[in-house]
């Protein structure tokens, strides 16, 4: 057996184990825990669906919260009215055809307009649902009654996070993976070599739209309550883009590197300093991104390199 497959034999052993012992560690964890690896959970999903788009086409987006916030109330209004996973599925469905519908003329614009526009339409969706809520059902927001337990979210949220992840590494693979990554180097030379950039980036704006929207469908039964302002928070997809580059978004891992530990940090912070802890981590965000703009993963590949350039050097 070769070093390379031995190392992707011992990765997908690894794996394996990982997922194992995710699936056993709420049987015998508090609730406090198994709450923190479910928002790990959801920020892992939240970011590999993001690295879909943005990651392999360059194109950053600002419009998860929108997707969010869609598959949020979807499950508030279809809640007790159909089957928990059914409702899941109609919701990342919604997220999925409302990035087809806005698809075509949103990508036609570039670089930071782009930026502003998917910003914008999370904005105007949030407000789309302020007054459907107040001018229509009289209220500002939504209770859910009679939600799953903690351990059933966690597991949904499980596979919901899995099927993403498997999701960006076979597009990653694929032959239209290559044709996302071409349009990040040069979109006008992909269109010329005889790719159409319009289809691939519409069809990549709506496969990850259709996560966001399974994911915040389940996170409105861990709220219980929700309002247009909280579901609709841009927030979201700030924080979507500062873990992924956190973690580096030059492979697939980098994310979900970046989604566990800047969950973990933020939870230590909020549970000790709650008053203070958006300003800690704003600092430690600025001084990482100052000394790491490639993300953690770019420092380990310096540290990698550091090492064959010694070990020349030693031969020689």
């Amino acid at each position: 057996m070769t070093t390379s497959k031995l190392g992707k034999y011992l990765s997908g052993l690894g794996l394996l184990g990982l997922v194992i012992f995710l699936c056993v560690i709420p049987f015998y964890s508090t609730d406090y825990i198994v709450s923190v690896l479910l928002d790990i959970l959801t920020w892992i999903g939240l970011t590999q669906s993001w690295i879909i788009l943005s990651g392999f086409t360059g194109y950053i987006s600002l419009g998860h919260s929108a997707f969010f916030g869609i598959g949020a109330y979807v499950m508030a209004i279809l809640w007790l009215k159909l089957p928990y996973p059914l409702i899941i599925l109609i919701s990342a469905m919604s997220s999925m055809t409302l990035a087809f519908a806005i698809g075509f003329p949103v990508l036609r614009v570039r670089g930071p307009y782009f930026v502003i526009l998917t910003l914008g339409l999370s904005e105007f969706a949030k407000y789309i649902f302020i007054n459907y809520e107040v001018n229509v059902k009289g209220t500002v927001g939504r209770i859910l009654l009679g939600v799953p337990n903690i351990r059933t979210l966690y597991f949904s949220l499980l596979i919901i996070a899995i099927v993403t992840i498997l999701c960006a590494y076979l597009i990653k693979r694929s032959r239209f993976g290559y044709g996302l990554f071409s349009i990040k180097e040069d979109e006008d030379a992909a269109e010329s070599l005889g790719i159409d950039t319009s289809i691939y980036k519409w069809l990549a704006l709506g496969i990850s739209a259709f996560f966001p929207g399974a994911i915040g469908a389940t996170m409105a039964l861990r709220r219980t309550y929700i309002d247009p302002y909280s579901v609709f928070d841009p927030i979201v997809s700030f924080q979507i883009i500062v873990m992924a580059f956190f973690g580096g978004i030059g492979k697939l891992h980098g994310p979900v590197l970046g989604a566990c530990i800047l969950t973990l940090i933020s939870e230590f912070f909020w549970a000790r300093y709650p008053h203070y802890y958006l300003i800690i981590l704003g600092v430690i965000l600025v001084f990482i991104v100052k000394i790491m703009p490639s993300g953690i993963l770019g420092i380990f590949d310096l540290f990698g390199k550091a090492g064959k350039v010694v070990k020349f050097v030693r031969r020689k």
